[in-house]
């Protein structure tokens, strides 16, 4: 298992050798979803970690390639606006996250509320070549277009994980706002 996963510090995975400016989570996050399920992660901060494989399903918030890293779970977003992502996602709605600083370590923090024993980082994807964080961190080339970041948590000890959690971190209406589809 990948070791490198000890700390909730934010790294950027796609730039090496790391430089400071890669250590930043991007200005803003986007998440593409129906407007219901995202009206929930606005007002009440719900948010669901899953699996990996879980999210290649019919329904997923976003079309990201096979994944086989095993005894994780994450939630992905897009570092970019993109409108092709409603239709890849089959979304009508889309999450702005205006402070994606204050979003990550809020984040970060009810994940650790409920996973205490867990180690969780987030970064941008690296396509078309390894990621130093892992094969959780890695697409092919094709999907480079998705601008993924993604926040992954994994046991500090050996479990079997199999089922998403849903973590709760409170309104995120002062820095968030929803865009209806275009």
């Amino acid at each position: 298992m990948d070791t490198s996963l000890t700390t909730t510090r934010t790294m950027h995975a796609a730039t090496s050798p790391m430089s400071a400016s890669a250590l930043k989570r991007p200005s803003k996050l986007y998440r593409y979803a129906t407007r219901a399920d995202l009206e929930r992660a606005l007002q009440f901060g719900e948010f669901r970690l899953e699996p990996p494989a879980a999210q290649n399903a019919p329904n997923a918030i976003m079309p990201f390639g096979p994944r086989a890293a095993p005894g994780f779970l994450t939630l992905s977003l897009a570092s970019a606006w993109d409108e092709s992502l409603f239709d890849a996602s089959g979304a009508d709605c889309c999450l702005v996250i205006n402070d994606a600083e204050q979003f990550g370590e809020r984040i970060h923090r009810a994940a650790q509320r409920l996973l205490p024993s867990w180690a969780g980082i987030d970064a941008a994807v690296s396509y078309g070549r390894p990621s130093p964080l892992g094969e959780v961190f890695s697409r092919p080339r094709d999907h480079a277009t998705e601008k993924e970041w993604l926040f992954a948590w994994r046991p500090t000890q050996p479990t079997l994980v199999n089922k998403p959690v849903t973590i709760t971190i409170g309104s995120i209406e002062g820095i968030a706002e929803l865009r209806t589809r275009p």
